[in-house]
């Protein structure tokens, strides 16, 4: 079995995430991981809090916070949020721990002795109103590429340019809205990316990466790399030092890039992780220590991979250190709200913790999951989410569970019965099945997540028509036999669908598992014996329902408080 690293983009600090954030990046990084891990292969699957930064210090001040005391909390409610979304991390670190602090300290450290990070005296924008410098993200204004409004100093989110303040036409204040701006000159420290162009196209080049994320990588190498400055004017981050580990002379004060620590803290949460646990954190990342034998895939939004497929990869291949780099890099489109967008900021949308609110989690993974944005952007609307869940869910999946179990429970006994023998309608089903199940796994395996869920809803569909062609409640009039192979093959149905449904809706999944009398949630091999795995005699029991029905007018009060189409 293979050993794999899964990392997650690290969720801001700044509120709960919206339901777009848990489409582009964590959601789909779990259910590969539990498919991973259902097919028996060891896995790490790492994600944490980013914690430094510009978003940290507005939200705290909005918060009238401390900014440590916002992140100590904001860092809980995370937590809590992927707990109730059931997102199985093995460890959700902070990137404001000392693991994070020390390895960012060691790679500037590194990468300057290499020649790839030097001072320069910048420009910068200061703030007059405001009496300090203004980081990136302190500064928005109108982008000189496209003309949006609203872009940020570090990336326009419109076009998705990288941007440096001074770009900007119109800029003001993100923290007083003043315009009464003037370029200042001010030091800090660059990381060369020009010198390391080379090394990171050739390091993309021997990458099988799917076609988003690939082709983010080569606009920007194609665009040609710029030095990144990767240290700001900020109270809260990882304190640029010198030599002797105080303040660096003509940098006092100074701290790192979010974007420079950030991706670090994918190493710093797994020295967390064994810390905590006594596991080995170089055998997961050092090539020199056992690393070379794993498969390290990141999940991420589009927005995310200029730094993932360029700045990560020029700190660790610029360390001249035997670190372990991306193999698999999958972005995501963006999951947009009505046809506008989410945002955190402005608060527009289903937020995580709201959510979980209007349906379970369960029922939200399999949306987001099985229409979500991954080929394009993709739009949520309420009025999609309930026909996806009535379809889908209670029409072909529950409805078959309650239905062939209620049948059991009245007619047989409630067990899995002994008698008779299949015949050619189980020999079809049997060969559709094992198409399916490959199918399934061949998406999977290539982490086409729509395709995946859409061959998996094809088997259950696959076993209703079985049900509706077998007619168990017929045949037990005329034929007791023939209605207990169509009875014993329908429960052994709910077992293998359980195993498919697993990755995507795990709680349902062990209902459904459980009302077989099985704990079986292995991810199934196309060539397993399917309809005959239940121990004859075996007792089962109908569950609750598994999924209720979206009513128009639950959709109609969803929309009334959080708007829909005007919002």
């Amino acid at each position: 079995m293979a050993r794999i690293l899964i990392t997650s983009a690290l969720p801001y600090i700044n509120g709960v995430k919206h339901l777009g954030n848990l489409a582009g990046s964590m959601l789909p990084a779990d259910v590969w991981a539990r498919f991973k891990r259902a097919q028996g292969h060891e896995v790490l699957y790492i994600c944490a809090t980013d914690e430094h930064g510009t978003p940290a210090e507005l939200a705290a001040a909005a918060a009238g916070q401390d900014v440590a005391a916002y992140c100590d909390e904001q860092h809980e409610v995370q937590r809590r949020a992927g707990e109730a979304f059931a997102l199985s991390y093995d460890w959700f670190g902070r990137s404001s721990r000392r693991p994070n602090r020390e390895l960012t300290q060691h790679f500037a450290k590194v990468l300057e002795e290499n020649g790839f990070i030097e001072e320069r005296v910048d420009q910068m924008v200061y703030s007059i109103d405001d009496g300090r410098f203004l980081p990136d993200r302190y500064v928005e204004g109108t982008c000189p590429h496209c003309g949006y409004e609203k872009a940020r100093g570090d990336q326009c989110d419109n076009c998705g340019r990288l941007l440096d303040p001074v770009d900007l036409k119109d800029p003001y204040s993100a923290i007083s809205g003043s315009k009464n701006l003037e370029v200042r000159d001010t030091r800090h420290l660059y990381l060369l990316q020009t010198k390391l162009a080379d090394r990171i196209r050739s390091f993309v080049d021997a990458r099988d990466w799917p076609s988003l994320a690939k082709s983010i990588a080569y606009k920007h190498l194609d665009e040609g790399l710029i030095d990144r400055g990767i240290t700001r004017d900020l109270k809260w981050g990882v304190p640029v030092v010198g030599p002797d580990g105080g303040p660096r002379p003509g940098l006092e004060g100074k701290v790192f890039y979010v974007w420079f620590d950030a991706p670090i803290e994918y190493i710093g949460a797994t020295v967390e992780w064994s810390e905590a646990t006594g596991g080995d954190w170089k055998r997961w990342w050092r090539t020199d220590e056992g690393a070379d034998d794993v498969r390290y895939v990141q999940f991420m939004g589009k927005d995310n991979v200029a730094f993932h497929a360029v700045s990560f990869p020029a700190t660790l291949l610029g360390s001249g250190e035997p670190w372990k780099t991306v193999d698999t890099l999958k972005a995501f489109n963006w999951l947009n709200w009505y046809g506008g967008k989410f945002s955190t900021s402005q608060g527009r949308g289903v937020f995580m913790d709201q959510a979980l609110e209007l349906a379970p989690s369960d029922v939200w993974r399999w949306h987001l999951t099985a229409y979500g944005p991954e080929g394009s952007d993709a739009a949520f609307t309420f009025e999609q989410f309930q026909s996806t869940t009535n379809k889908d869910l209670a029409d072909v999946l529950g409805n078959f569970v309650n239905r062939i179990l209620r049948f059991t429970e009245s007619r047989f006994e409630g067990v899995v019965p002994d008698a008779g023998q299949p015949g050619p309608v189980e020999a079809r089903l049997a060969a559709g099945l094992k198409a399916g199940v490959a199918e399934a796994t061949a998406a999977f395996e290539a982490m086409e997540f729509r395709k995946a869920a859409q061959a998996v809803r094809a088997v259950w569909v696959l076993g209703n028509e079985y049900l509706q062609e077998a007619a168990p409640w017929t045949a037990l009039k005329t034929d007791p036999e023939r209605a207990a192979v169509g009875v014993r093959t329908g429960l052994n149905l709910v077992a293998l669908f359980a195993r498919l449904a697993a990755p995507f809706m795990p709680e349902a999944a062990a209902k459904m598992a459980a009302a077989v009398g099985s704990d079986e949630l292995s991810w199934p091999g196309a060539d397993e014996a399917f309809l005959d795995r239940l121990p004859r005699g075996q007792a089962v029991s109908a569950p609750e329902v598994l999924f209720r029905k979206i009513e128009d007018e639950q959709v109609a009060d969803w929309t009334a408080r959080f708007g829909g189409a005007e919002s």
